[in-house]
């Protein structure tokens, strides 16, 4: 299919971040848990010649060895036997019931995946995984505000200054949700600012993160001197992050649930996650599968691809949802301090390389490093921060930071641009139109550190459209008419791929990309090879929480 559009009576096929440098200051984790009603009805025992759950590498040793202790996991029910969430909801009840403990509970019940968060004991974890309809159990892990942390440098650096005078005012422009900290109003914003509900599972911290709003600023802001990527946008606050940065993967999969379900009465288009969650497969990863989702009913999905590069150096990238093979993710460039885009260069912290399903990331990078946005006053960002501040306003102030959390937002904003120009484009048109016209520095050798290149805002507004990234991809989506919507097939996808090396050479024919800065080197279906990612660089316990050092701050 080609990615354009699949009309039906139900729906149309139509097609997040990080800062952060040497030190986490951030770690999001969420608190206190929202208590969801019991279900009625017991699950069976497993089936003696089912497949087995798939669980995080080390979960079930870690539950076997430690049977009282507290596990918040995600479960996902078998869908190749047609099983849903209120299936595996019971299922998670029946192991509650048959091990009885006071302190565990289920959390949420998800609408885009069939599946729940839940607390548990390990003695009740390793009872659920042998249960009829449980086919994972994944960590519910933390998520990690990734931020680094200008002058307008940035706007020419990403050329969106000729968007703002060469489409009209009078075009309607979409709605962007920023799944965040939250955000306050504040000038730059205007009317522009809507509010979501807040996604945070525990008792949130009082005052503003403010990273939410900075995120958003650069997006769509619009105060003089300070505007942002496409200040004519719409903005919609989704919350998942408290005060402190604070929240579960759970709580991100949730908020996609919303936006899934709210894109239509919002005109959400576009959906930017400046954050990261943990990492599996895309097979068993239930963020993937919300991300994906909202992909493929029709809004942009902007994911940050972090900021744990040393020195430049392939760092691969594991996280998701940066990790997912729809999702534009965005590595961070650093503009130099100049206008020129020729002597730009990835900062060197700036995630690539290969996730775990063989895919390269970042697609693209935009200008990361030393950007100025907004935050509100009191904001936990200006207190940590306050040294950087550099201009104050009635409500607020203007600081400057550094991140692939910040250059996601340049790309989001691209994004509604282009949607404002081209309403009917899938969200497959606009990730080919933004990756088409990006373009590689002269003389920068680092392949992939960039993706295909920097971005172009202007060039992409005015592309044709006629490129698409997903064409291999695309054959493995199909319309689940008892839900409403269009879903991908990873499972499906992973058993052709596995024995067809060169399933995704089609996207990357003449055909589909016509511009001179695709790189066949780094983009041809040698991009897909098992040698690549199946090596022991994909340890078991890398990707599996927050442990890891992210760097921060490290200019």
């Amino acid at each position: 299919m080609d990615g354009r559009s699949r009309d039906s009576e139900a729906g149309t096929r139509a097609n997040a971040l990080w800062g952060g440098g040497r030190r986490i200051t951030i770690l999001i984790a969420s608190l206190a848990i929202v208590l969801v009603a019991a279900f009625s009805g017991l699950a069976q025992p497993a089936q003696a010649n089912r497949e087995p759950a798939y669980t995080s590498p080390g979960l079930l040793d870690e539950a076997a060895a430690n049977p009282m202790g507290l596990f918040d996991v995600t479960v996902q029910a078998d869908e190749k036997r047609k099983g849903k969430t209120d299936d595996v909801a019971a299922d998670v009840e029946a192991a509650r019931n048959e091990d009885a403990d006071g302190r565990t509970r289920l959390k949420r019940k998800f609408v885009s995946v069939e599946g729940v968060s839940a607390t548990l004991t390990g003695r009740q974890l390793v009872k659920l995984a042998k249960r009829k309809w449980v086919a994972s159990i994944t960590r519910d892990t933390k998520i990690e505000l990734l931020r680094r942390t200008s002058d307008k440098v940035w706007t020419d650096a990403a050329n969106v200054k000729l968007n703002w005078t060469g489409l009209a005012d009078t075009l309607t422009y979409p709605t962007i949700a920023i799944v965040d900290s939250g955000m306050t109003g504040l000038s730059t914003f205007g009317s522009r600012l809507q509010h979501g509900p807040s996604f945070t599972s525990g008792s949130p911290a009082s005052g503003a993160n403010g990273h939410g709003t900075f995120v958003g600023s650069i997006a769509a802001g619009a105060e003089a001197n300070f505007t942002g990527s496409e200040p004519r946008a719409r903005l919609l606050s989704v919350k998942v992050l408290d005060a402190n940065g604070v929240g579960y993967k759970s709580d991100i999969i949730a908020a996609c649930d919303w936006i899934l379900a709210n894109r239509q009465a919002h005109n959400i288009r576009v959906a930017n996650f400046s954050l990261n969650a943990g990492g599996e497969s895309i097979r068993y990863d239930a963020l993937n599968k919300a991300v994906e989702r909202l992909w493929l009913n029709g809004i942009v999905v902007v994911v940050a691809a972090g900021n744990y590069a040393l020195g430049g150096a392939q760092s691969n990238v594991g996280f998701s949802p940066a990790n997912d093979p729809f999702v534009i993710t965005v590595g961070a460039s650093d503009p130099k301090n100049t206008a020129s885009r020729s002597d730009d260069g990835a900062a060197p912290w700036s995630a690539w390389g290969w996730t775990q399903d063989g895919f390269r990331k970042p697609e693209v990078a935009a200008p990361g490093r030393y950007l100025v946005g907004a935050a509100p006053t009191g904001a936990k960002l200006l207190t940590d921060f306050a040294s950087r501040i550099t201009a104050q306003t009635s409500g607020g102030s203007y600081l400057w930071m550094s991140g692939t959390s910040f250059a996601a937002p340049v790309v989001s904003g691209i994004a509604a641009s282009i949607l404002a120009k081209n309403p009917s484009w899938t969200p497959d048109q606009v990730k080919g139109a933004i990756m088409q016209t990006a373009t590689v520095p002269t003389g920068y050798t680092v392949g992939g550190a960039l993706g295909v290149g920097v971005v172009n805002a202007n060039a992409a507004v005015n592309a044709s459209g006629t490129a698409n990234p997903h064409l291999g991809l695309n054959s493995f989506t199909y319309w689940n008419g008892a839900a409403g919507r269009w879903e991908f097939n990873a499972e499906s996808w992973r058993s052709h791929a596995a024995s067809t090396p060169s399933w995704n050479a089609a996207s990357w024919s003449s055909a589909s990309w016509s511009s001179a800065s695709w790189s066949s080197a780094s983009w041809s279906s040698a991009s897909w090879s098992s040698a690549s990612w199946s090596s022991a660089s994909w340890a078991s316990a890398s990707w599996a929480n927050a442990s890891w050092a992210n760097g921060f701050d490290q200019e």
